[in-house]
């Protein structure tokens, strides 16, 4: 029987046909193929739409609501803006994005006064007076709008620095206020060298360039250079503060001496006005308890696209069907 249809075959030309069960193996391995790549699609939508999801919740949660969208539409609000850490250029606590969160809580009309919520060590007397000259300004700008100072833990320095162009300081009993110094330090490592026998090799153009070299003995007319100009930006610093407390601060000979006070000593000397925290500043002095943070927040969002950036590029090249690396 086969042998007549293999002849039949031959004799039209045609190519044998498969037997049933080879058809329905191949038949199965096509379709279990094209099923396998139809998941693989649709899991590599879902995974891709799961981690746009997850980074549309984490900005959102970590930038919060723009300023000015938070709160009930047309009602006052109390505006913040943070001053936290160190105030140094390239900080996160620099004169540009203070002034920017200042400048942008004054210009929003439901804003009916700003606290400026400082928890900071200091930092660079320009950055300090950078804001403090601008706060001055927006006060003369709009003498209506209160803008008050806020401590929690530290108010010193720089920080305070700052805080002495605001209407009112307000602190907590425990907060530490003050230092209102300069201070430029180094080391002195000259015995060191001789007992361990280095010898130091020194060429400068120019005599003072090498100024407080820390392997080279202090030179006294360098020392006094040094402490001429560190007076200099103390006596600036005296004089901010007095323009900004005038008549509050109380005759005391270590007032500008560097030390630092607790929160209610301070307000006896006169550097502050009053216990104090945001929420009862917002209630009870400034009238709005609705809170709106005015701090500019670029820098965390760049900080959230250079944690995440690397990681999602690579899952997203992992659902691509591409690797980096082994």
């Amino acid at each position: 029987m086969n042998e007549q249809k293999y002849q039949e075959t031959e004799q039209s030309g045609l190519p044998p046909k498969q037997d049933g069960w080879e058809r329905e193996v191949i038949e199965k391995l096509a379709f279990a193929a094209l099923s396998e790549q139809r998941k693989a699609r649709r899991w590599g939508i879902f995974f891709k739409s799961l981690i746009f999801v997850f980074l549309l919740v984490l900005t959102v949660n970590v930038l919060g609501p723009f300023p000015g969208e938070a709160g009930t539409e047309g009602q006052k609000h109390t505006a913040v803006v943070d001053v936290d850490g160190f105030i140094l250029e390239g900080a996160t606590s620099n004169a540009a994005t203070i002034i920017d969160g200042l400048r942008a809580a004054v210009k929003d009309p439901r804003t009916a006064g700003v606290v400026l919520k400082i928890n900071s060590p200091g930092g660079s007397p320009v950055q300090s007076d950078y804001v403090y000259q601008e706060i001055r300004r927006l006060k003369n700008e709009k003498p209506e709008l209160p803008i008050y100072a806020v401590v929690t833990d530290l108010c010193v320095s720089g920080g305070y620095y700052i805080a002495a162009a605001t209407d009112k300081i307000f602190v907590n009993p425990s907060s530490l206020v003050g230092s209102i110094g300069v201070i430029m330090n180094g080391f002195g490592l000259v015995p060191a060298m001789e007992k361990l026998g280095v010898e130091r090799r020194l060429l400068v153009a120019g005599r003072h360039k090498a100024l407080l070299d820390p392997f080279s003995p202090v030179k006294e007319g360098e020392k006094v250079h040094v402490q001429s100009m560190l007076n200099q930006v103390h006596a600036e610093f005296i004089r901010s503060v007095k323009e900004g407390r005038g008549d509050r601060l109380k005759q005391n000979p270590d007032l500008f001496s560097g030390l630092v006070w607790a929160g209610r000593q301070s307000i006896e000397l006169g550097l502050a006005d009053g216990v104090g925290d945001l929420r009862s500043v917002a209630r009870d002095v400034i009238g709005a308890e609705t809170i709106v943070n005015f701090t500019s927040e670029e820098e965390i969002f760049d900080r959230i696209v250079h944690q995440f950036g690397t990681a999602v590029g690579l899952v997203f090249a992992e659902l691509a069907g591409t690797r980096l690396g082994p």
